[in-house]
């Protein structure tokens, strides 16, 4: 089968589309709050609510977004939220004052809370479909889209000031992933090729979506403690790395902004890679080992102090924490929607809590002790991984070997 006709390549490109979105339309809104702020003359504890509006829209939707997964399912659910993402863009361009754009960024929270949930839901579809691991990949492309956002972003603050423009070019690209995504996604009637969906249930047969609210499992509460824990190192990384480098590892200026570089990028080569490693070592120890590496490879840079040791540590965090997000998620898709869905809200949870508490840890004492925090919460991920069922390994098949 030629790799343009491949259902499971297709369905790769379509749900790309979505993780693609996601990271493009966050980075596109974020890469302008400078411009929002002087459209509505904002203090800088305004911005602080204002960004805190989207996080609190996404960590509080968890309920609806359980409900609505029941009552539409993934698919549907990905592309409205997708293409309602996209029209926010324009409605925070035209916001005229400090309420509307407050409302328009917890909207955005709860339509990321919606799209995070329904695009890791066909993403696990998929590889349990076709049995060939791409979670890691998916994500990675998230990061692509938040690189292409900045990139264009950039562009446009030079040809224009115009944060309408700006957004309105954002839209159209968002229209066009919406349209990409349409063609290929998993839903409840038909596979990607028109088939029927493989085993034995019938349209006249109850889902077991549709069953009422219950109190979650065990094994969905570890999942969930792991997945806040690898976001709080995730998000704090992103946050407080430069800053470490310039204040107590005492790199330069011009130094001290590869500590994101340094994260980002390598977390991006892991997870162009780490599907392959799902399939010769497990998601179990996949995530075991990397989180292992990224807690002790960070604590010996912070103990070992300097610019060097600080970059070596930040690769290692990067590296190792990567997987876990991907794999996380796909180990609580295959629990059911409802701890897809909560596992989701607690990874919000993790990147909205995660900063301020490296933030109140390093108000305490010093950022170094907060950095600590960081590695301390890569080793409760291991810790949490060995409480997981994991399952076996799946084959890699030869049309993975190019990412989506």
């Amino acid at each position: 089968m030629s790799r343009l006709h491949d259902p499971f390549l297709r369905g790769q490109l379509a749900t790309a589309a979505l993780f693609l979105s996601l990271g493009f339309q966050y980075a596109t809104w974020a890469a302008r709050i400078p411009a929002v702020k002087a459209d509505l003359d904002l203090s800088a504890a305004q911005v602080g609510v204002l960004l805190m509006a989207a996080g609190v829209g996404a960590a509080v939707s968890f309920p609806a977004v359980a409900w609505l997964m029941r009552r539409m399912g993934s698919r549907r659910l990905a592309l409205l939220s997708q293409l309602g993402l996209a029209l926010l863009l324009l409605a925070l361009a035209a916001a005229p004052d400090y309420p509307v754009a407050l409302l328009v960024m917890c909207s955005d929270g709860v339509l990321v809370g919606c799209l995070n949930v329904a695009m890791n839901a066909q993403g696990a579809a998929l590889e349990a479909r076709y049995e060939r691991n791409t979670m890691a990949r998916l994500h990675a492309v998230f990061s692509a889209g938040s690189l292409l956002a900045a990139l264009l972003a950039s562009g446009m603050t030079a040809a224009t000031e115009s944060v309408t423009a700006h957004f309105a070019v954002a839209v159209a690209l968002l229209v066009v992933l919406g349209a990409t995504a349409r063609t290929g996604l998993l839903d409840e009637e038909t596979a990607p090729d028109g088939t029927d969906p493989a085993p034995a249930q019938t349209p006249a047969e109850p889902k077991p979506e549709r069953r009422r609210w219950s109190i979650p499992s065990r094994l969905t509460l570890w999942m969930c403690c792991a997945m806040v824990f690898g976001t709080v190192a995730e998000g704090a990384m992103n946050d407080w790395s430069a800053l470490y480098l310039k204040d107590i590892a005492k790199a330069s200026a011009e130094l001290a902004p590869l500590g994101i570089a340094v994260v980002s990028g390598m977390m991006v080569v892991a997870r162009l890679f780490a599907d392959g490693w799902r399939s010769r070592w497990g998601d179990g120890r996949v995530v075991l080992l990397g989180s292992a590496v990224a807690g002790t490879g960070l604590a010996v840079a912070l103990v070992s102090g300097g610019v060097a040791p600080a970059l070596a540590g930040f690769a290692c965090m990067g590296l190792g924490i990567a997987a876990v997000t991907p794999c996380v998620y796909a180990a609580a898709a295959r629990q059911g929607s409802d701890a897809l869905t909560l596992v989701a809200a607690m990874g919000t949870t993790g990147l909205l809590a995660g900063p301020p508490l490296i933030g109140f840890i390093a108000g305490a004492s010093d950022l170094a002790w907060g950095m600590g925090a960081v590695a301390a919460s890569a080793g409760a991920v291991a810790l949490c991984s060995t409480r997981i069922r994991w399952t076996a390994p799946a084959p890699v098949a030869p049309s993975e070997a190019t990412p989506a």
